[in-house]
C-alpha cells in the first residue's frame, strides 16, 4: 500500500514540473486530435510530435487526473517541455490552437476591435462593453468615460488562444500597458506637472502627427509650448477621433465638428488618447526637444518644417505648397511570364 501510495505521488509530483526558461512561439509543436479520437490515439499524436516521452508514466497521471473520460478534440498548440499538467488540463478544457494577435502603434481602439474581431472572432460589442470595463480604468488610473481604456491597449504582438473572450484580451493588453511603463517615467510626470494619462493622451497625438521619427521630440515640443501658453492645440488628428473613421484629409467644415476631442474649439488636451501610441511617442512627450516652436507644417515627404513665429509658419506653408508633386515613374515594361 504504502509502495502504491509512492508510486502515485512520484507520478502527480512529475506532472506539477514546470517549463523552465521562455519558449519560443516559433519552437511550439502543433498536436491535432480529432473529433471521436480515443484516449490512446490521443496518447500516440502526443508521443509522436515529442510532447510526451514516457507514455506510460504520463498515461497514469493523465487517468488520475480524469483526462480519458474529458478528453476534448481539437488543433493544440504545445512547448516542447510543457508540463504534464499543463497537457491534461488543456486537453480537459479544450483550449484549442492559440494564434498571434497584433496591435499596431496608432491603431484606435475600434481599428483593434475590428482586428480581434476578424483574427480570433471577438465580437464587436463585446469587445466595445469591454474597452469600458470600469476596473480596468481603476487599476489605469483613470475616470470612466465612453473611450474607455483607448490609448493603454499596449501595441505589440501577442500570443492568445482563438475565441479568447474580450475582457481577457483587454486585460492582457492593459496589464501589458503596466508592465511596460518606466519607473522614471513618474518622476519625469511630477517635473512636468502632468498626470500618466495627460502624457499618453499627448502621446497618441504625437503618434498620429509623425512619419518621420526624429521629428517626434520637436512635434512634441510645438505642443507643450502651446499648452503652456494657453493656445489651441490646433491637433488635425483629434478631429479624425472626433469623426469616428479615419479621413483622407481633414477640411475647413470638419474642423467644426462639436467634441471634447476636436481641439480646434476646446483649448488644452482632449479627454483622453486617440490612439495607441507607441514608446517612442510616449518618450517624445515626456522628453520634448528644448526648442521655442509653435508650429509645424508636413512636407508631402513627411517630414515637418518647424517655426517659432507665425509668420514664419505662413512662409513655411507657401514654400510646401509651391512645390512640385513627386514625379511618378511610368510603370515598365511587362515582364514575360515564367515558364511552368
Amino acid at each position: 500500500m504504502r509502495l502504491r501510495l509512492a508510486l502515485v505521488c512520484a507520478v502527480l509530483a512529475c506532472g506539477s514540473q514546470q517549463p523552465q526558461g521562455y519558449q519560443s512561439v516559433a519552437d511550439n509543436i502543433i498536436v491535432i486530435i480529432p473529433r471521436g479520437a480515443t484516449y490512446y490515439q490521443a496518447l500516440d499524436s502526443l508521443e509522436a510530435r515529442g510532447v510526451i516521452k514516457s507514455r506510460d508514466w504520463f498515461s497514469l497521471y493523465a487517468r488520475l487526473r480524469g483526462l480519458p473520460s474529458n478528453l476534448k478534440s481539437g488543433v493544440y498548440m504545445f512547448a516542447p517541455d510543457e508540463s504534464w499538467s499543463s497537457v491534461v488540463t488543456t486537453l480537459k478544457k479544450g483550449r484549442g490552437l492559440e494564434a498571434r494577435f497584433t496591435v499596431l502603434e496608432g491603431m484606435m481602439g475600434f481599428e483593434v476591435g475590428e482586428r480581434a474581431r476578424s483574427w480570433l472572432g471577438v465580437p464587436r460589442d463585446s469587445f466595445a462593453a469591454a474597452m469600458r470595463d470600469t476596473s480596468l480604468e481603476r487599476e489605469l488610473g483613470i475616470r470612466p468615460s465612453p473611450a474607455g481604456v483607448e490609448g493603454y491597449m499596449y501595441p505589440t504582438t501577442y500570443v492568445v488562444p482563438m475565441r479568447m473572450r474580450a475582457r481577457d484580451l483587454m486585460k492582457l493588453m492593459t496589464h501589458e500597458f503596466i508592465a511596460r511603463w518606466q519607473p522614471e517615467w513618474d518622476a519625469r510626470l511630477a517635473e512636468l506637472h502632468m498626470t500618466r494619462h495627460q502624457i499618453v493622451t499627448l502621446a497618441s497625438i504625437i503618434e498620429a502627427e509623425v512619419r518621420y521619427t526624429p521629428d517626434r521630440p520637436y512635434v512634441s515640443a510645438v505642443y507643450h509650448n502651446r499648452l503652456k501658453r494657453g493656445m489651441a492645440l490646433q491637433a488635425d488628428p483629434t478631429v479624425v477621433y472626433a469623426h469616428g473613421r479615419r479621413l483622407r484629409r481633414v477640411w475647413e467644415k470638419q474642423l467644426q465638428i462639436h467634441s471634447p476631442y476636436n481641439t480646434y474649439l476646446n483649448p488644452g488636451l482632449p479627454p483622453g488618447p486617440i490612439n495607441q501610441p507607441s514608446d517612442s511617442s510616449l518618450i517624445a512627450a515626456l522628453y520634448p526637444a528644448q526648442t521655442g516652436y509653435l508650429y509645424f507644417v508636413a512636407q508631402p515627404d513627411g517630414k515637418h518644417i518647424f517655426s517659432a513665429s507665425y509668420a514664419d509658419h505662413l512662409a513655411a506653408i507657401k514654400r510646401v505648397r509651391q512645390r512640385p508633386p513627386p514625379v511618378q515613374r511610368p510603370p515598365g515594361p511587362p515582364r514575360p511570364a515564367r515558364r511552368q
